[in-house]
């Protein structure tokens, strides 16, 4: 797990439809492109679903997308590739916690 960690409001992406529960945790803060800040299985994973659920952090489960995910090194950003996807899940978790993309700190 990434000494980072999950920060309130950001997605987290489980995956426990296996044998092997795994997560993925996101952070995004308006600055370019969103970095994976925590991943595992097992053990793992289900400390850093702990920690989310803890913080009110919103889950979503995407099997297809949490593969991808964790393919990404830890603190890296997230590729073009998967923008839209990720802006999906953070739009999720905008909705669950009643804020807006507008209310994210922007640079010009």
């Amino acid at each position: 797990m990434s000494s980072d960690g999950p920060h309130d409001g950001d997605p987290i992406t489980p995956e426990s439809a296996h044998s092997r529960t795994s997560a993925v945790a996101l952070r995004y803060d308006g600055k370019g492109a969103p970095r994976v800040t925590a991943k595992g299985e097992g053990e793992v994973a289900e400390r850093i679903l702990a920690i989310a659920r803890e913080h009110g952090i919103p889950l979503r489960e995407d099997a297809d997308l949490l593969q991808l995910l964790s393919r990404i090194d830890l603190g890296d950003e997230i590729p073009a590739s998967l923008y839209v996807a990720v802006a999906e899940v953070i739009a999720f978790a905008y909705r669950l916690s009643g804020k807006s993309a507008d209310a994210q700190p922007r640079e010009a």
